[in-house]
């Protein structure tokens, strides 16, 4: 029993199911009884009855669970979460239960390594598996009879691990140490000679001593010339039928936005008064379109074959 770590005074749940032998669980229950020192101190429990037990949260020092010769129980996600849960911090945890050695899909048998992992997602660290057992042919008449499974691939494994030492939702606080700010903020020293030099007041514009320079006498030559107007035209247009390119950012497509405004000026109908247009009681004696109805300014007027003959 030492393996299980139970010293006396300690409180210890024992989990057992259908395929546990009466008389391996009676000894194991006195066994257990006389290392904590006192029969009230060990709670026997039926693994179909533990999620429905009134046990607190944080109950139990050591947990034991399959662990009667003979045995072969299957722990579920919801046992191996109800075990993690009534563990006080600290405590321990250690079952027994067949698996398979090979990976098999949709098997009811998990593998050592899955029996592990369940336990790590369940809430327990240092989880470790101690030692493995081929099963003994009345282990696997009762995993045949009572699980319904039978494969030449089992083991039994006994896995242990232990609950962290604080419980679900406990909070502290941190202990966070920051450099000590200064009360005083102390500026950078400043070459009194560089600040000199760099400082420019009112008055010394009109001091003669101060040497200022002409902005003027920045430029070249080169940068006072004009541009060609030929220069700054847009180039990506270039060719027989200038054309802008989609979303054009040079200014080809404005350019020829109003080049096209132009030739729309210069082919409209000109007119000496301005206002053959309107209809004839605007127009003069001369006007071309007499006898016409009014049209938009810059409409272009086209004579019917009526009009023609009239003519």
């Amino acid at each position: 029993m030492a393996e299980y770590g139970i010293s006396t005074g300690q409180r210890v749940a024992m989990i057992w199911d259908k395929s546990s032998p009466v008389e391996a669980l009676k000894s194991l229950v006195n066994k257990v009884q006389q290392l904590t020192g006192d029969e009230s101190q060990v709670s026997v429990e039926n693994i179909d009855q533990l999620l429905q037990s009134a046990h607190k949260e944080s109950s139990f020092d050591v947990v034991l669970s399959g662990v009667v010769p003979g045995s072969t129980t299957l722990h579920s996600t919801e046992i191996l979460a109800e075990i993690a849960r009534i563990l006080r911090p600290g405590g321990q945890v250690l079952l027994k239960e067949p698996v398979e050695t090979t990976s098999v899909l949709e098997s009811k048998v998990k593998t050592a390594a899955k029996l592990c992992s369940s336990l790590t997602l369940s809430g327990l660290v240092e989880v470790k598996e101690l030692q493995k057992k081929s099963l003994t042919p009345e282990e696997a008449r009762s995993v045949q009879e009572l699980l319904g499974y039978q494969s030449d691939s089992l083991v039994s494994v006994q896995v242990t691990g232990k609950k962290p030492n604080f419980e679900v939702g406990s909070s502290t606080q941190l202990k966070l140490s920051f450099p000590k700010k200064s009360s005083i903020s102390e500026k950078p020293t400043v070459d009194p000679h560089a600040a000199k030099l760099w400082t420019l007041s009112a008055n010394d514009m009109d001091d003669d001593d101060m040497d200022l320079i002409d902005s003027d006498e920045l430029l070249d030559p080169e940068d006072l010339k004009k541009p060609d107007p030929s220069s700054l035209r847009a180039s990506c247009g270039e060719g027989a039928k200038r054309r802008a390119c989609k979303n054009c950012t040079c200014g080809l497509a404005e350019e020829l936005e109003q080049e096209k405004l132009k030739e729309q000026k210069r082919s409209q109908p000109k007119s000496a008064c301005g206002n053959c247009y309107l209809g004839d009681a605007f127009r003069c004696a001369s006007c071309p379109y007499l006898g016409m109805p009014a049209f938009k300014p810059g409409e272009k007027i086209l004579l019917n074959e009526k009009n023609l003959h009239d003519s």
